[in-house]
């Protein structure tokens, strides 16, 4: 049996916590934005270190498992 839970999780955290695809933090006029497809290097770096930490919660923390 395979453990599908580990590259689930990582696909779809990627995909939501992408700067400027949902909401950007921090935004270039406001500590926020919404939907403006564009980036900055600290939002980057803000969004690399949530995805990283969320990504450690599930897997490591909680640790969840998805057999398929």
């Amino acid at each position: 049996m395979n453990d599908w839970a580990s590259p689930l999780i990582a696909t779809a955290l990627f995909a939501f916590l992408q700067p400027g695809l949902i909401l950007q933090i921090p935004g270039k006029q406001q500590p926020v934005s919404f939907m403006n497809m564009k980036t900055s290097a600290a939002s980057i770096l803000f969004h690399a270190v949530i995805y990283g930490l969320l990504v450690m919660l599930f897997l490591v923390f909680l640790d969840i498992h998805l057999y398929v």
